[in-house]
């Protein structure tokens, strides 16, 4: 067993799953810094009692990490995520679009011992916009512990998105294009679930029709439940590193409308709807197709995520590449 000091800015579903995989084998010890502001007395004294460093996303909060850890010379694990990878101009996304993030992203990952990404369209970004060798790079895709069962035969009529509620996710998510589908499709619910980070959210729920809602922060609970229950669940996105929500919704049995950006069509093959562009006519009409394919759908989009994306194929992966930096294998 090795002490692992696990380095994340944000606490969302996949980072709490990996540091359950690390924790399966390993004693872990947590640094979560929010924001670009570090702590680095607390983060030199942590690391100095920890065996390797395990970071999620090449930002600022893993750039002093990890060059700590070469200072120590401790070995490393970065996982690159989407925002560090990507390079969306046109709606103001990603680390790649030049200037000092991107800069910071290729020094990052130069200091790392082992570099580890969830999706193969992921990999192809890294490729293309930070110009690391994609050899240097393990695909592990993301895994789903299965904490829903066999869905329910009869679902309720319902489209669910989930994300975080702001202004750059209403292109990027398609949650604009998402609400005003609700107009073209009266008799679905529509239902936007995630924190508001500003006023979107407000100003999307005082114009939405009377079919739609935007629940904000749920607990786990409350949004299993929603999983659970809609029988269609929309990723109308840019941009997509792996679409982890998505997955979710459909292991519990939805079925998935999509567009083709980023690794949607990776998570979702041929189990889902596909829709050419994230407009609202699209999004209405590929909601109207998956109804009609439900339920047979939606056990067949939980059967891909089952068999292409379980939890135990995460931590197997995700535990080597920790084993192969404590050995000294560079990537």
């Amino acid at each position: 067993m090795a002490r692992v000091l696990y380095v994340i800015s944000r606490d969302n579903t996949f980072t709490r799953i990996d540091r359950e995989a690390l924790a399966e084998r390993h004693e872990v010890v947590d640094y979560f810094q929010y924001g670009v502001r570090p702590r680095p007395a607390e983060l030199w004294r942590k690391l100095r009692a920890c065996d390797v460093v395990v970071g999620w996303f090449a930002s600022w909060h893993t750039a002093l990490a990890l060059r700590l850890a070469r200072r120590a010379r401790k070995p490393s694990v970065l996982i690159f995520g989407g925002f560090d990878t990507a390079a969306v101009p046109e709606i103001g996304y990603g680390s790649q679009r030049g200037g000092v993030r991107k800069r910071l992203v290729r020094s990052t990952a130069e200091l790392a011992t082992r570099l580890v990404t969830n999706s193969n369209y992921t990999l192809g970004e890294i490729e293309r916009n930070v110009r690391i060798d994609p050899r240097r790079v393990a695909v592990v895709h993301h895994g789903i512990p299965d904490r829903f069962g066999e869905p329910a035969a009869e679902r309720a009529r319902m489209a669910l998105s989930v994300g975080v509620v702001y202004e750059l996710n209403l292109r990027r998510k398609g949650h604009g294009p998402f609400i005003e589908a609700a107009r073209l499709v009266e008799d679905v619910e529509f239902v936007l679930a995630g924190k508001w980070l500003d006023d979107t959210g407000e100003r999307l729920a005082a114009s939405a029709p009377p079919n739609a809602r935007l629940t904000g922060f749920l607990p786990d609970e409350e949004l299993d439940e929603l999983f659970r229950t809609a029988a269609v669940y929309v990723q109308a996105s840019l941009h997509e590193g792996f679409g982890l929500s998505l997955a979710e919704a459909m292991l519990a049995g939805a079925v998935p409308v999509v567009t083709r950006a980023g690794a949607l069509p990776e998570v979702v093959g041929p189990t889902g709807v596909y829709i050419d562009e994230p407009t609202p006519e699209a999004v209405a009409a590929g909601i109207r197709k998956a109804l009609e394919l439900a339920p047979a759908a939606g056990r067949a989009a939980r059967e891909r995520v089952l068999s292409h994306f379980p939890y135990e194929a995460r931590r197997d992966g995700l535990l080597e590449q920790v084993e192969r930096a404590l050995a000294g294998e560079r990537s």
